[in-house]
């Protein structure tokens, strides 16, 4: 490639990463099964509802992903877009309540293979994708952890109420401050009887997590038991849009004005979703950082 090419190529990507980012969030949880997809896909709908531009990044190769969760059904994934297959535009899904999804899973699996070009189309892609979006929703893979959980990101973890989810739940906030340094965690508490019981649920990981770890962890808010939930997620479809006057449909909305009410909500000087993949893309060189196998 010619010098003056290969620079208006560097300098067109670097336009694209200065343009002011999205607020990036990621949503995890210790293990699959604790309802982390759940909450991401329903509080995308949330926010949606609210007025908020949402983009959802989703990373599970699994049947229970955030597309199939919304009854949508990906040909084509990021992977695609990053090899120059097709466009970016081609493979980002929509959904009935204007929530955006860009499937990422095959993406993020193969980042510490991809050559330069790759991981400079990579961050294009998502740079265009993310652009006008006031808010992006990681749904993390849980067998990536700790590669794709970049620290220093808002990272919103979503427990159960049960004593091996607090326990496993506990152990990732662990390993992440150990090996990343990460300082703050923001906590959802998924499957509550009600308040009380989420509120005494985090009280008590707050404590040990200050003491031990000094760290801090905030609450969120909680999503009750709720059958109407489940029924929702056997249609295919959001709570809020399937059953908008569902217990858990309103915690939804709770959750969504509490991360918007965070000091940082409205900070457009925070990473945008393209440093975020450039930093993975760092990390991902690093021997000592695998990807764990779907």
């Amino acid at each position: 490639m010619p010098p003056e090419r290969a620079s208006d190529q560097a300098e067109g990507l670097r336009r694209l990463l200065l343009r002011d980012p999205a607020r990036v969030v990621m949503v995890a949880a210790a293990r699959a099964g604790l309802g982390a997809t759940s909450v991401t896909v329903n509080l995308a709908t949330a926010l949606a509802q609210s007025g908020e531009s949402v983009l959802v990044l989703d990373e599970n190769l699994s049947h229970g992903n955030a597309a199939n969760m919304l009854g949508l059904k990906p040909r084509h994934d990021l992977l695609s877009a990053v090899r120059r297959d097709m466009a970016w535009r081609e493979i980002v899904l929509h959904s009935r309540q204007g929530v955006r999804i860009l499937p990422a899973a095959r993406a993020i699996r193969s980042l510490p293979q991809f050559s330069a070009t790759e991981r400079e189309n990579l961050l294009a892609c998502l740079a265009e994708a993310s652009r006008g979006a006031g808010i992006v929703l990681v749904d993390t893979a849980p067998c990536a952890y700790p590669f794709s959980l970049a620290p220093g990101q808002p990272l919103l973890l979503v427990l159960n109420a049960t004593a091996a989810a607090i326990t496993e739940s506990y152990a990732l906030i662990k390993r992440l401050a150990a090996r990343d340094g990460r300082q703050r965690f923001m906590v959802a508490v998924n499957k509550a009887r009600d308040e009380r019981e989420a509120q005494t649920v985090f009280g008590n990981m707050e404590q040990v997590a200050r003491r031990h770890l000094r760290v801090r962890v905030e609450y969120l808010g909680f999503v009750p038991v709720d059958e109407m939930l489940q029924c929702a997620t056997q249609l295919r479809r959001s709570v809020l849009e399937a059953f908008p006057a569902a217990p858990s449909a309103f915690a939804f909305e709770k959750l969504g004005r509490n991360l918007m009410l965070l000091p940082d909500a409205g900070n457009r000087q925070a990473a945008g979703l393209p440093d975020v993949a450039q930093r993975l893309a760092g990390r991902s060189r690093s021997p000592d950082v695998a990807l764990a196998a779907y």
